[in-house]
């Protein structure tokens, strides 16, 4: 791997990097309320029906507004996309590489600009927003080198008389479908994978942050991209994406958000539509049911810390997010005493003014919440938080709910939202059965000084990212490559060593010589 190192975290205890926030926070501020239109094929399109983005922490304040596509211009930016992949497959690795070094270096001189624009639309506390800016520039840096590396293919054999070659050729249009709980990160990082292989994009950001997806293709324009090669277009999924997903000229779709909607679209892309000769290749990650495991042999201060760090960071809305705690019952009352107490001293607030915990990203997502949050008190026993008040943001007090049972509700729905389940094990083996007592199987985290025990989980604790004393979310590209089990889609290890040949297909060429 041609050398990386991945982008560093914003020192905010440094009065210097507070003021410069503050100073981007005020500099988004003064630009809220514009339009962005499509861009399709390169030209700005502007029509009559909008998506308007509201900041959840304060949803009278308007974002702003993009243009909403239709299947008519769903179709026109599939022509362009397709039109596009004719040029753009043979360009060579090294300049779309370059695209995608420049528009780091854009990014990187303009993120606190980012991450506050982040901090308004997706109600994101600083330190949630800058790390997702940070691996948004990873993403173009990672995915720029290791493309670079797969330029030439792999070796393969050759004998005597006959020369062969191993070669990546790209896969053709795909659809972008990017989530808005990392509206910044997730949405680039797919991007960029899929143009820097040679592939064209359709990007469909969430309705909810589709103002910073819309920022970031112009800097990709100002980087260099060619017109056609990133299609801009925002839609309903039931209207667009549904219109895209079983779009004969579809090679691929890349999709981060809910089980129920990427099994939709794993069915929908299983069909053959008329006119289509090749089966759609699906890249999807769809959320998770993530479980820390704390052992009788452990640090519980640490554990307590990593609980409360992972459920109720951006307010638990994370695919990785904490959600169930899995305790020994030898140490059961200690953590949990410990973890009502650290979660007593969050505060609870709008993200511009740098508390820890900020909004629920909309109305659905406020109501959801508050539904499992009193399924809760039925289940099991509220022992801090369990209210909420959406009057001028969705904002809902983190909440720690004791003595659940495993099959509970509470420990098997993905709630999405700052609430988090104790249950408690007999043993370390009961707490690895309980752990794997899900549909998912994305993250998980253990808090252990038992080697024996460690290597037990490491064998046994069935999801895509395990952690050892340490939360369960922060994966850093490079680092922890991305992506989970079963019900947490195609494992598809976001910012790893196999990551782009998802985006490629092999070909096999031997000459006689």
């Amino acid at each position: 791997m041609i050398p990386y190192k991945h982008e560093p975290f914003t020192d905010f205890s440094k009065e210097a990097n507070q003021s410069a926030y503050k100073k981007a926070i005020k500099k988004v501020e003064s630009g809220l309320g514009g339009h962005y239109p499509l861009v399709i094929g390169g030209e700005r399109i502007t029509t009559e029906e909008k998506i308007v983005s509201f900041n959840p922490a304060d949803k009278q304040e308007v974002i702003g507004s993009v243009s909403k596509a239709n299947q008519q211009l769903a179709e026109k930016a599939m022509q362009a996309a397709s039109d596009a992949f004719q040029m753009w497959k043979k360009v060579s690795p090294d300049v779309r590489a370059d695209v995608l070094f420049k528009a780091a270096a854009i990014v990187r001189r303009r993120r606190h600009e980012f991450s506050a624009l982040m901090t308004k639309e997706a109600g994101k506390p600083w330190r949630e927003a800058d790390i997702d800016t940070a691996e948004a520039i990873d993403f173009m840096e990672y995915y720029a080198r290791q493309m670079l590396e797969l330029k030439n293919g792999a070796p393969v054999l050759s004998r005597p008389g006959e020369f062969n070659r191993y070669s990546y050729i790209p896969l053709g249009v795909g659809i972008v479908i990017s989530p808005w709980n990392f509206p910044f990160a997730i949405m680039a990082g797919t991007t960029v994978a899929s143009i820097v292989t040679g592939n064209t994009v359709l990007l469909k950001p969430a309705s909810t942050t589709p103002i910073v997806a819309a920022r970031f293709v112009e800097v990709l324009e100002e980087a260099g991209l060619p017109p056609g090669v990133v299609n801009f277009v925002p839609g309903s999924g039931a209207e667009v994406g549904d219109y895209l997903v079983d779009h004969p000229k579809t090679r691929f779709i890349t999709f981060t958000g809910s089980r129920d909607v990427g099994l939709r679209i794993f069915e929908r892309s299983s069909k053959i539509s008329e006119g289509q000769i090749w089966m759609k290749r699906l890249i999807a990650e769809m959320g998770g049911k993530d479980t820390i495991v704390v052992d009788k042999e452990a640090d519980l201060d640490l554990a307590a810390e990593s609980i409360v760090q992972s459920a109720f960071g951006f307010a638990g809305q994370k695919c990785s997010a904490c959600s169930r705690a899995v305790i020994v019952e030898d140490v059961y009352d200690t953590v949990l005493e410990k973890a009502i107490a650290l979660t007593n001293k969050l505060t609870v607030g709008n993200p511009a003014d740098n508390h820890f915990v900020g909004p629920v990203i909309d109305q659905v997502a406020y109501d959801k919440i508050i539904s499992y949050v009193k399924i809760g008190g039925e289940e099991g026993r509220i022992v801090t938080g369990g209210t909420g008040d959406s009057t001028t943001g969705y904002f809902i007090q983190p909440t720690i709910v004791a003595d659940v049972a495993p099959d509970a509700r509470l420990m098997q729905e993905e709630i999405f939202g700052p609430v988090v389940a104790f249950a408690k094990a007999k043993d370390f083996d009961e707490a690895i059965d309980i752990a794997n007592n899900t549909e998912y199987g994305l993250t998980g985290a253990v808090i252990t000084k038992n080697r024996f025990n460690m290597e037990k989980a490491r064998e046994e604790f069935h999801v895509g990212n395990l952690y050892f004393n340490r939360g369960c979310t922060g994966a850093i590209v490079g680092y922890q490559p991305f992506g989970g089990f079963n019900m947490s889609g195609t494992d598809s290890k976001a910012g790893g060593p196999d990551y782009l040949q998802l985006h490629m297909q092999a070909k096999t060429t031997s000459e006689m010589l």
